[in-house]
């Protein structure tokens, strides 16, 4: 089959078109022939390697995938060939406490797909049945591959871990990425007002389109978090989505008292300092939550393909130029989920 695959860390460069072997099912397992593939953040921190992180190479990167089942492994039911699927790239072993609790993304031999173990750059992927969603048969692979992913994890920071509540009113930290864009969707559904700050007026015009009701050019005000504290009429919002790391100090200055700041990452770098002061004295919560559960992910997928949620999309590169998808999302230029047309 043919994948994209990378045989040392590095830069857009290293990412080759290959020819490597089709996988075959296991028991329990389904092989999917994927028609499209979704870009995360995480493919580039993988592509560019951290100490620690042991891969065996040549390396599929990519964790989001959409296609149809071509081949049932034994003991395999509730499928059949031919049916159209989406990834969740949440890999539980099954057989933990955690897993069998309903708690998979806590699994104690927990992967994520594309990361430590092949991924969705590929034409094949075998993976167990229980990681993938049944799509209607006209469904748009390119949606279900953009949503998986971002849309599961913001589901399970807003709703399952943070608890949103109608009326309440949640501050999100970026305007376009694809868990953003997930999150300003979920907090509008979930009956929230929401305030998004921006780093220019085009990435805040797409926020505006999906649903957000304040927005703040982060170029013309520096201390945003003065911003959306007279916003809200000097309270501070109810809830904060800070997926940038560096920014917390802001985001504690921008939180009411008793206000939650929820956290699935930290594109803007993994060590920062803090000012504690902020935590204790407005009784601030810390929430941090990777992916989501198998139950989260069925949620979210349904209101997917019910039309309820619904991601942006950036563009489409064909499989063979991943290297350009992956220097547009390295640039920061998108709009949206860049995807790959396999």
């Amino acid at each position: 089959m043919k994948a994209i695959v990378f045989h040392t860390h590095g830069g857009p460069e290293v990412l080759q078109l290959s020819d490597m072997p089709e996988p075959t099912p296991a028991r329990g397992e389904v092989l999917v022939r994927l028609r499209a593939a979704a870009l995360n953040r995480v493919d580039l921190f993988v592509r560019q390697g951290w100490p620690g992180l042991k891969l065996t190479l040549p390396h599929i990167p990519g964790a989001d995938g959409a296609g149809e089942i071509v081949a049932l492994g034994e003991e395999v039911s509730g499928l059949q060939v031919g049916d159209a699927v989406v990834i969740n790239a949440n890999l539980g072993c099954g057989e933990c406490d955690f897993c069998l609790a309903g708690q998979d993304n806590l699994c104690r031999n927990w992967h994520l797909l594309g990361e430590t173990v092949p991924g969705t750059y590929a034409e094949y992927i075998a993976l167990p049945a229980r990681q993938v969603y049944r799509l209607p048969p006209d469904f748009d692979f390119h949606v279900a591959a953009a949503s998986a992913l971002v849309f599961q994890t913001a589901w399970h920071s807003l709703i399952t871990r943070g608890g949103l509540r109608p009326g309440e009113t949640v501050l999100i930290v970026g305007a376009s990425g694809g868990v953003n864009t997930a999150s300003i969707q979920i907090a509008k559904f979930a009956g929230a007002k929401v305030i998004v700050v921006g780093s220019d007026a085009k990435k805040l015009a797409l926020a505006e389109s999906l649903g957000a009701d304040i927005l703040i050019d982060r170029s013309k005000e520096e201390d945003w978090s003065k911003a959306v504290f007279l916003a809200t009429d000097r309270r501070g919002v109810d809830v904060v989505v800070d997926n940038v790391g560096i920014t917390f100090p802001l985001s504690f200055r921008a939180a009411r008292k008793g206000g939650r700041i929820l956290t699935v990452g930290n594109t803007g770098g993994p060590r920062f300092e803090i000012d504690n002061r902020f935590v204790f004295s407005k009784h601030l919560s810390l929430i941090g939550s990777t992916m989501s559960n198998l139950r989260d992910f069925a949620t979210v997928m349904a209101l997917i393909v019910a039309g309820k949620l619904c991601p942006a999309l950036d563009r489409s590169y064909p499989l063979a130029e991943a290297r350009q998808a992956h220097e547009r999302l390295e640039s920061g230029q998108q709009m949206g989920k860049i995807t790959l047309q396999i």
